[in-house]
């Protein structure tokens, strides 16, 4: 049953790769034309909710693999607050992503709303690579 749900963990870890590609997405956004644009602002939508069903698993998965393992309360707090901060930053960049999409349809300025796209994709990419490195290595807290 271990196996299992290790499989099934790293499956999440593979969906949430994509938080980790996003920030050059986005950087590479600004030369495309408008159409391209919001057609590439709707597809980092639908990736950022597969995403955010892998952070789901990753929780799921995560905290049954705590529970049988031996891990120090430190190291489990600090993870907990680190897949809450990708919950939080994921949601988040829901609202800036529709925003721009509509914008783009409408020939509005978009700029701000890409902007906090990009910090957010950045913190996410940060915060997935903090996450990672706890996980391999977790005797240092």
């Amino acid at each position: 049953m271990d196996r299992i749900f290790f499989f099934l963990h790293m499956i999440g870890t593979l969906a949430l790769g994509f938080y980790l590609v996003l920030p050059f997405i986005l950087s590479s956004t600004a030369k495309l034309s408008a159409p391209a644009k919001e057609g590439t602002l709707s597809a980092i939508g639908g990736f950022n909710r597969f995403a955010q069903y892998g952070l789901v698993v990753q929780l799921l998965t995560g905290g049954y693999m705590i529970s049988k393992g031996d891990y120090t309360v430190a190291w489990m707090v600090v993870v907990v607050v680190l897949l809450l901060a990708m919950f939080a930053l994921g949601g988040i960049m829901g609202k800036p992503l529709r925003l721009a999409a509509a914008g783009m349809r409408e020939n509005r300025d978009v700029t701000a709303h890409t902007a906090k796209l990009r910090t957010m994709s950045l913190l996410l990419m940060v915060v997935l690579l903090v996450m990672m490195f706890f996980m391999v290595y977790r005797h240092i807290i």
